[in-house]
């Protein structure tokens, strides 16, 4: 007897469940103040604030949050490259015939990826006070390890019978690898980098949001003050930098595809990324912010090995990890299903549009003011932090999911709905079931990404690890910094090696998809 199971479209609709218990969860703690609140908030969207004083805060914020995100994008990326290029088996392959110093690299990059930039710039800070360089290096270090694994997976999976015929020709191994492995990678960084841009422009952003420096700073405190009128100022100048690098990455890649010639696509990315790194310095001093000025550097001191094991023993293990599980379940959840959901049950063209608005004013409310909105009408709990990451991550689904349906034909779409199928029906089956599978497999990676994402918002939910590493270092308590840490970034890895498995069963490849190796964030 064959076993029933849900078809993948179906799948990806079943996570929206997560919606309902969130809801109800933040209903019972509503109060009749939020409505005003929300109301205000929404009306200040059409009036945004124009005194000169907001409009010039804001304008120097963005400027500050955007040449840091340049500065950080750019060295992360080449950076990113060369330990990309270090960390592939086929590299050491080629030059000592063993891949062990690979594996080790790997492993060894595997635990700056699995901490959040907002964790490496509050442990910064404690080491070198306020400094602009405390948000630049707490992007590029995670950034980096990402670019890394990315570089290293695509050397990685290519087929290997050209390297193998030059290698047999006479041809030296460096000019074998670049002229059998090279072309290739020009696409793929391509894609991969431009978009990192975006995602530092958000990682700026949020570290501006907890105290350094920049638009953050600007929405955070007009937030906190109830000043929605400029809160919108900004939040419009924000996505007009953000709909600008859209169109100038979507341009420069358009461009750049004209050429086939792949490794001229990766000499002229490294130009750029050098000619960028250069300009960002320059002004962030003309924003008064002086990557000059000496650090003050104070190490952390390292806890005994009694401090530890009184942390271990102290800390409620089982109630913050399995708290932190809930807040990544439901998040992902909502992230997941909401987007196919929502287009099924509206799926005519001006449906997809006013959803295509939404999505992108998702991805441009960085989380922590999201969720901080919420509690302007909420108490704090895992359902308004799970609902304010989820929402943010809805955006990104849901311009992956619109990208991926452009891209296919529409010939099943038009065939069921001739067959006489309802529009609902015939979008599900006939459009989204090719995607589905895609979709599922990215929807595994970016459960990954929110779990590491739980750390913003832990504090603004009181709950799970997040929280509890944001109140420990509050409290200078470094034996409980150092565990949770630790403990955190296993959790990272684990749900990362998970989530690879996942990828693969839906995918039937290790190799990632195009559109995964693009909005991977």
């Amino acid at each position: 007897m064959s076993r029933l199971s849900p078809t993948p479209p179906i799948l990806s609709l079943l996570p929206a469940l997560a919606l309902l218990p969130v809801l109800i969860s933040i209903l019972i703690s509503f109060h009749n103040g939020g409505v005003t609140l929300l109301w205000e908030f929404i009306c200040a969207a059409v009036h945004p604030s124009i005194q000169a004083e907001v409009v010039q805060s804001a304008f120097r914020g963005i400027q500050i949050t955007l040449a840091t995100a340049l500065l950080s994008w750019s060295i992360s990326s080449i950076v990113g490259i060369c330990l990309g290029i270090a960390s592939a088996r086929v590299v050491w392959e080629t030059f000592l015939g063993t891949n062990w110093p690979a594996i080790v690299i790997r492993r060894l990059l595997a635990i700056p990826r699995a901490i959040h930039e907002l964790l490496w710039g509050l442990l910064l800070l404690q080491m070198v006070g306020l400094s602009p360089w405390v948000a630049i290096v707490a992007i590029v270090i995670p950034y980096s390890s990402l670019v890394a694994r990315v570089v290293s997976d695509q050397l990685d999976t290519q087929d290997r019978r050209a390297l193998r015929g030059l290698k047999q020709a006479g041809a030296g191994s460096s000019s074998a690898l670049i002229t059998a492995l090279g072309p290739a990678m020009g696409p793929v960084l391509l894609s991969y980098v431009g978009y990192r841009l975006e995602c530092a422009l958000r990682g700026a952003t949020v570290l501006g949001v907890f105290g350094l420096g920049g638009i953050g700073t600007d929405l955070q405190l007009a937030l906190q003050s109830l000043q929605f009128h400029d809160v919108w100022t900004a939040l419009w100048l924000l996505a007009a930098v953000m709909v600008s690098l859209e169109q100038i990455l979507s341009l420069t890649r358009r461009y750049f595809k004209l050429s086939k010639n792949g490794i001229w696509q990766v000499a002229s990315i490294l130009i750029v990324l050098l000619i960028l790194c250069a300009l960002s310095i320059p002004w962030l001093n003309a924003v008064d912010l002086d990557l000059g000025e000496p650090l003050h550097w104070s190490p952390l001191p390292l806890p005994t090995v009694d401090e530890l094991i009184i942390a271990i023993h102290t800390l409620p293990w089982i109630q913050l990890i399995s708290s932190t599980m809930l807040l990544t379940g439901l998040a992902a959840g909502i992230a997941i299903g909401t987007p196919p959901l929502a287009m099924m049950l509206w799926p005519s063209r001006l449906g997809i549009a006013i959803q295509r608005i939404i999505w992108g004013l998702l991805r441009l409310m960085p989380t922590p003011l999201t969720a901080l909105f919420l509690l302007l009408f909420s108490k704090p709990s895992v359902a308004v932090a799970a609902l304010a990451l989820g929402a943010h991550n809805i955006g990104v689904m849901g311009r992956l999911l619109k990208e991926g349906l452009d891209q296919q034909s529409d010939n099943n779409l038009k065939a069921l709905s001739a067959t006489g199928a309802g529009e609902r029906s015939a979008w599900l089956y006939g459009c989204f079931s090719g995607q589905s599978r895609s979709y599922l497999a990215y929807a595994a990676y970016r459960t990954d990404v929110i779990l590491r994402e739980t750390v913003v918002v832990g504090m603004v939910g009181g709950t799970g690890l997040g929280w509890q590493l944001i109140e420990s270092l509050g409290s200078f308590n470094w034996a409980q910094v150092s565990v949770l840490i630790a403990v955190f970034t296993a959790l990272t890895l684990i749900g990362e090696s998970i989530t690879d498995r996942l990828r693969y069963h839906w995918t039937g490849s290790t190799k990632k998809l195009p559109m995964v190796v693009d909005l991977q964030s």
